[in-house]
């Protein structure tokens, strides 16, 4: 990806920096990383291990017969800077602004009952994020916290195509790493399980 042009890339770098720093002066604000994940139940992540002569391979399972369970999960994350946990919630079918609106509030209101005043929120360009719905609901947001008190949201877009700049991605990476089941797939609430355990999250 680096042969390939990136216009926006320093500006947009530059803007996240000065968040960062501005976030580390202010107690009170917190600088949080924020993506979305598919879990799936049945595919495998990529893994490496020293094999010898033989190297490991890992299957990925069929569904058992008469499992209805959904494929994948769908699971919305936030990387907090200042502690370094995750707020995580697992969301039916797939991202969407209506769904992103919501899982914004609930970061909210469980920053604001530990005394935060604003979130600064890196995330890319998902049409979700970028919507003019949630714009708007953010804008909305933001003007009801001035006037009742709450969290206000200082959203910070990434550059296109630099995904390594979110902070929140190999944190993905290694939960699907620890969670899997070498012989058979999980099911629905075995991921849930899983993966808030792992984070230490509820």
């Amino acid at each position: 990806m680096d042969h390939q042009p990136r216009p926006g890339v320093p500006a947009k770098k530059g803007a996240c920096d000065r968040l960062i720093r501005l976030a580390q002066r202010h107690p009170d604000w917190v600088l949080g990383f924020e993506d979305e994940v598919w879990w799936s139940r049945l595919a495998r992540p990529e893994l490496h291990a020293w094999a010898g002569d033989e190297p490991k391979r890992m299957h990925q399972p069929g569904a058992e017969a008469g499992d209805a369970g959904p494929k994948a999960l769908a699971c919305y994350g936030l990387l907090r800077a200042d502690d370094g946990g995750m707020m995580l919630r697992f969301v039916d079918g797939r991202p969407v602004s209506q769904v992103t609106e919501d899982y914004l509030s609930w970061v909210c209101e469980r920053l604001a009952e530990g005394g935060k005043r604003a979130l600064l929120l890196v995330w890319d360009n998902a049409s979700w994020h970028i919507s003019k719905r949630v714009r708007s609901w953010i804008k909305e947001h933001n003007r009801q916290v001035k006037a009742d008190g709450g969290v206000r949201i200082v959203s910070c877009p990434l550059p296109v195509k630099a995904p390594w700049l979110n902070r929140i991605e190999p944190k993905w990476v290694h939960g699907k790493r620890a969670i899997i089941e070498p012989d058979r797939p999980l099911r629905a609430a075995e991921v849930v399980d899983r993966v808030c355990s792992y984070y230490g999250c509820e």
